[in-house]
């Protein structure tokens, strides 16, 4: 069987998810999104309270600001067949003294081992705050995300780690001028080639 044929039954289980049920402040809500025809993997932290409730991912300011910097619509962007959104945690965390906990590490050691192989047809993945760099780029695990941002240009134009566009970053963008400046417009390129190719 193929993992074309898999993929639903996987996406079935991980709706079903309830590893995290005796950790979480509340009823676990998996958001995860995947399609076999993906072009490009959104890699980014854990859903927020929003998103948790509406269970829509990146349905929040976040996600407003990250369609921009992409320079693509909620229609392209919530196409699964041109974008898969695969966080590190499923369910939303739960919130600390500074913002949202970090991701449960049970998602990424049991789910994503099978479900990243099933998407065979990634030709570009964004790799949004640490948590997602320390999976995805594991090398660059001992620097600050500042670091791996930096080094854009040594992983593009199949991989660009982003911070995360929360409007908390605000001043990170601030004092990163380069990022708006010289990053975003290569990657909203990139993102623009790739959809072509798939005749979007």
């Amino acid at each position: 069987m193929s993992h074309s044929d898999l993929l639903p039954s996987l996406l079935t289980e991980i709706a079903g998810c309830r590893l995290c049920a005796n950790q979480l402040p509340h009823t676990p809500r998996p958001v995860v999104v995947a399609d076999r025809r993906a072009r490009i993997l959104i890699a980014g932290q854990a859903p927020g309270r929003k998103v948790h409730d509406s269970g829509i991912p990146w349905n929040d300011a976040s996600g407003k600001r990250l369609r921009e910097w992409l320079g693509v619509t909620p229609e392209i962007f919530y196409d699964p067949s041109r974008f898969a959104i695969v966080p590190m945690g499923f369910c939303f965390p739960g919130t600390g003294r500074s913002g949202d906990l970090p991701p449960r590490p049970a998602c990424r050691q049991t789910w994503h081992p099978r479900l990243l192989p099933m998407l065979p047809d990634l030709r570009l993945t964004l790799v949004i705050g640490q948590y997602a760099r320390d999976y995805h780029l594991p090398q660059r695990a001992g620097e600050t995300l500042s670091a791996t941002i930096a080094d854009w240009r040594t992983m593009a134009p199949a991989l660009f780690p982003l911070p995360h566009p929360s409007p908390r970053n605000q001043l990170w963008l601030k004092r990163h001028p380069w990022f708006t400046d010289d990053l975003l417009p290569v990657l909203r390129a990139e993102v623009r080639r790739v959809l072509m190719q798939d005749g979007a």
